[in-house]
């Protein structure tokens, strides 16, 4: 049976048509909403996306317009045929629009925590594509016929790539390091350095990561100095294992010390526990072959003795958000046997994306054309500049005169948010300022509201009473520049 105010229409004349057009529209002139939805152009709506969710708005649409036709204040325009079906359209189209969208980033910081981090490579996007629409033997051997190990789908490439024993892989490295701490050191010590208790994104701090995985924190050495006594001093009974932690977000520069992992890694053998490294960001390449600060690789911190290696998939190394954990079997397999590891382990997607960004690192003369975060990493300043060059002219033409634009090239961009966070990247870019000093800051942050509201949203930054567009990351200005004239209407 259909609703009341879906079969009958009030008024003795169709919607729209009712009262003089200097007149305020009544609930009378609301058409009911099965004569909405059979009106030609909602009727195509339905057609498309079905009755239950464009009847949905159309009731939703009808009450929100009733609530102003008995304010007084609805449009007779408003109630027209077209407008209520434009209208109805807009929300449709917004209920259906992705809440994750691909944004430029033109903030200057590459591996940005906010704006996705990593790129996927091409060659992870197809794996990705391939075997997410089929079948895939995430956790079946197809040697044997039974029942397999999703870990086996990429421990080969990591103990490959870092000379490890065997590997395991969580969700995200916060994860890695929880899980490493509770397999091994439950109810038990861990010992850390004071100056190396980071805290990553999101006020999580590693103090609390210990507490999560149960284990009791002591603290050695002093914020700025710790030696490799403070350590052996340390060791008692209750200790379960020493834990370096390379503090990629920030540093402690003047008058420091601190204890290398070879170092560490004889202290913990002559006391029989083992010692964990988590690198955090982590890199499988020495990126100062590239032109870039370098970072500590797994590789290296395994060679040197430590037991385990935890770092990130979507930071430094490029791939999909992943925590990976390398290092001897039998710690390896006391972690993977943890009643947690079921609770952390990573879905086929990101499994899928892990491994193809793996195997680009078998190839790594090519490594740096094939991976998308080392190649905006490394991209010359000329090119940059190029790109600068080439939207200076429709960023002038859509935004003047109530602005100036202007190419710059004395920029300096970012590795990472939490990432190498204070070293700095050459880059270039446009520098737009108002053309009138009041009302400014005002006038900037309309501007970075309405390149945030493109369909491709712009995200840049205002310092300086400037809004800094960092085109480091811009591959495909004409992309960019194609959408730009909207920017208008955003604006009037």
């Amino acid at each position: 049976m259909a609703r009341p105010d879906e079969s009958v229409v009030h008024g003795s004349k169709a919607p729209g048509e009712t009262g003089s057009p200097s007149e305020p529209a009544g609930p009378k002139d609301l058409p009911a909403v099965d004569r909405l939805l059979r009106q030609p152009e909602v009727a195509a709506l339905v057609a498309e996306h079905g009755h239950t969710l464009v009847a949905g708005h159309a009731r939703s649409l009808l009450d929100s317009l009733r609530v102003q036709a008995l304010a007084g204040t609805l449009a007779r325009e408003a109630v027209a045929p077209a407008a209520l079906g434009h209208a109805l359209g807009q929300r449709v189209d917004a209920a259906l629009a992705p809440a994750m969208r691909a944004v430029f980033n033109c903030t200057g910081t590459v591996i940005h925590t906010n704006l996705g981090r990593a790129l996927l490579a091409d060659a992870a996007l197809q794996q990705v594509l391939a075997l997410m629409a089929s079948p895939n033997n995430l956790e079946y051997n197809l040697a044997s016929g039974g029942r397999g190990d999703r870990d086996s789908l990429v421990e080969d490439l990591l103990c490959q790539l870092t000379g490890a024993e065997a590997a395991t892989v969580v969700n995200n490295n916060a994860a890695a390091v929880l899980l490493t701490l509770a397999a091994l050191a439950r109810d038990r010590e861990v010992i850390v350095s004071r100056g190396e208790l980071v805290e990553i994104g999101g006020a999580f701090r590693i103090p609390d990561v210990m507490t999560a995985a149960g284990v009791r924190l002591v603290e050695v050495g002093t914020t700025n100095r710790t030696h490799p006594r403070d350590y052996e001093q340390a060791i008692g009974e209750r200790t379960a294992l020493l834990m370096k932690i390379h503090t990629s977000n920030y540093v402690v520069q003047g008058f420091t010390a601190s204890v290398d992992e070879a170092t560490l890694a004889g202290i913990a053998q002559r006391h029989g526990l083992p010692l964990v490294s988590d690198l955090g960001a982590g890199s499988l390449i020495d990126l100062s072959a590239h032109g870039l600060p370098r970072e500590p690789m797994p590789q290296e911190q395994l060679a040197a003795g430590c037991q385990v290696v935890t770092f990130s998939g979507d930071k430094l190394l490029g791939g999909p958000q992943a925590g990976l954990i390398v290092g001897r079997r039998a710690e390896i397999e006391r972690i993977r046997k943890h009643p947690m590891k079921r609770a952390l382990r990573v879905s086929k997607l990101p499994l899928a994306a892990l491994e193809a960004t793996l195997r680009l690192y078998l190839r790594p003369e090519r490594l740096r054309r094939d991976l998308p975060t080392l190649r905006l990493l490394t991209r010359p300043l000329a090119d940059i500049l190029a790109t600068a060059q080439a939207l200076h002219a429709p960023f002038t033409q859509a935004l003047a005169p109530r602005v100036d634009v202007a190419v710059v090239d004395d920029l300096l961009g970012q590795i990472g948010s939490g990432s190498l966070p204070v070293d700095r990247l050459p880059s270039a870019g446009l520098a737009i300022t108002p053309t009138q000093k009041k009302g400014a800051g005002r006038a900037l942050d309309d501007l970075a509201s309405a390149l945030r509201s493109l369909p491709r949203p712009v995200i840049g930054r205002i310092t300086d009473d400037r809004l800094i567009l960092d085109l480091r990351c811009v591959e495909n200005h004409a992309l960019l520049a194609a959408q730009l004239p909207l920017l208008a209407d955003r604006l009037a």
